[in-house]
């Protein structure tokens, strides 16, 4: 017999007891198998007298066999009470003699949420477009002929884009703060590696000349000691250098990978690859729209188990990038877990959603379905086949694919059914450019 309680929205009690003659026949059956191999002092192997196993080993032997017994009998109490468990039971044993004739315990666990997707049509999203423009591949050319540039040295004012050599001093109540200073430092204006006030402040100055201005630094600014406060910069200016751009040619065609220099080839690459740059964006713009539309639509507690444990590979998947990167981390050091616990907690809610939308609209990942998708993501290779028949030479290989596809077919679900509206985007804010 078993009963249930309910300790709050997820966290459940479950009572129940094990008769003791369950574990004896069990008990003494590991003995006698442990016996034909023992090896204890003044005893061959296989003639230790029962009674002596029962000394040495009883209790080790007691508590496997009880641990067994608690993880049957929990398993077949939780189906009996069609209780959909997440994680693993913490169990505590009740009875303090260990030879009585029950053994009462209980077992405290999380159930899955039941999941209820209401009515996704009354919600409404925003569906981002974009169409492809000549401007558009114009201004990616010069963006990549402003990235070859020549700087060269200019007799005149500073201005946006050119590179430019200071000394600079920052003072917060009269003293340099720390990273507040720098001889000969050289930064290209415009290019963001600078506060854009800081930047502004040398537009128009010359070489030889020196300035003394007020700055406030953003409230979320990484220097904690200067954040949200205001400082005194003083710059010398000791040289202005404007950029000279290559030429569109067949020199510069050559540069970034067309052999034969055809400069019509080239914006041909350039706009297939924006074009599927552009479709990569909107794809993924949508796809975070529709979940967080779901997200919303559908209330639900996470599990605190399924919580913790995808902080855990959060944590361990940043770590992986941190090393990757050549970020050198302490033997046995880790991350706070509190930096993973709000997308933890995202991740693990949609997982439940998505997996109940899935199962109730059939949105499953098609075998054609995976194939067009590794198809696609072959062409960016030089030998796209190569590519499809690594995929397919291990099934496992697959899973992200079809893990791709199903939420591609979720999404395409939600703006069916949804409210949508229609938005274009700004070139500049699809590809994330100021």
């Amino acid at each position: 017999m078993s009963s249930v309680e309910t300790l709050g929205a997820l966290e459940r009690r479950l009572n129940a007891v094990i008769p003791q003659q369950q574990l004896r026949g069990e008990i003494e059956a590991r003995l006698k198998r442990l016996g034909r191999t023992a090896k204890l002092h003044g005893f061959r192997p296989g003639k230790v007298p029962f009674k002596i196993l029962q000394q040495q080993y009883g209790a080790q032997v007691h508590h496997e066999v009880l641990g067994d017994a608690l993880q049957r009998s929990f398993t077949e109490a939780a189906q009996a009470n069609s209780l959909k468990v997440v994680g693993y039971p913490d169990f505590e044993i009740k009875t303090a003699d260990p030879a009585a004739e029950q053994i009462e315990y209980s077992a405290t666990f999380e159930v899955y949420p039941e999941i209820v997707l209401g009515d996704i049509g009354a919600e409404s999203m925003e569906r981002a477009t974009y169409t492809l423009s000549d401007a558009d591949i114009d201004h990616t050319i010069t963006t990549l002929r402003k990235q070859r540039a020549v700087f060269e040295v200019a007799d005149r004012a500073a201005q946006n884009e050119d590179r430019v050599r200071i000394d600079f001093s920052g003072k917060l109540d009269g003293k340099v703060f720390e990273g507040g200073e720098a001889k000969d430092f050289a930064v290209v204006l415009g290019a963001g590696r600078m506060l854009a006030d800081f930047e502004a402040a040398i537009i128009g100055m010359k070489a030889g000349e020196t300035k003394s201005f007020d700055l406030t630094f953003p409230k979320d600014y990484h220097g904690k000691d200067v954040a949200g406060k205001q400082v005194t910069f003083t710059i010398t200016l000791h040289g202005v250098e404007a950029p000279r751009l290559p030429e569109l040619d067949a020199q510069f065609a050559k540069s970034l990978g067309v052999e034969d220099g055809d400069v019509g080839k080239l914006k041909g690459e350039i706009r297939e690859n924006l074009v599927r740059e552009v479709e990569r964006r909107l794809k993924a713009h949508n796809k975070n729209n529709a979940m967080d539309l779901l997200l919303k639509a559908v209330q639900l507690e996470a599990p605190k188990a399924l919580v913790d444990s995808e902080v855990q590979n959060l944590t361990q998947q940043s770590m992986q990038d941190m090393r990757e990167r050549g970020v050198k981390i302490p033997q046995g050091a880790s991350l706070p877990p509190g930096l993973f616990a709000e997308r933890a907690q995202k991740r693990v809610k949609l997982g439940l959603i998505l997996a109940e939308l899935v199962k109730q609209q059939d949105l499953h990942a098609k075998p054609e379905q995976v194939k067009a998708l590794v198809q696609d993501y072959a062409q960016s290779f030089e030998h796209p086949e190569e590519v499809v028949k690594w995929h397919y030479g291990d099934p496992s290989r697959l899973q992200e694919a079809r893990n791709m596809v199903l939420e591609d077919n979720v999404v395409a679900w939600v703006m069916r059914v949804a409210r949508v509206t229609d938005r274009v985007m700004e070139f500049n804010e699809l590809m994330g450019k100021d």
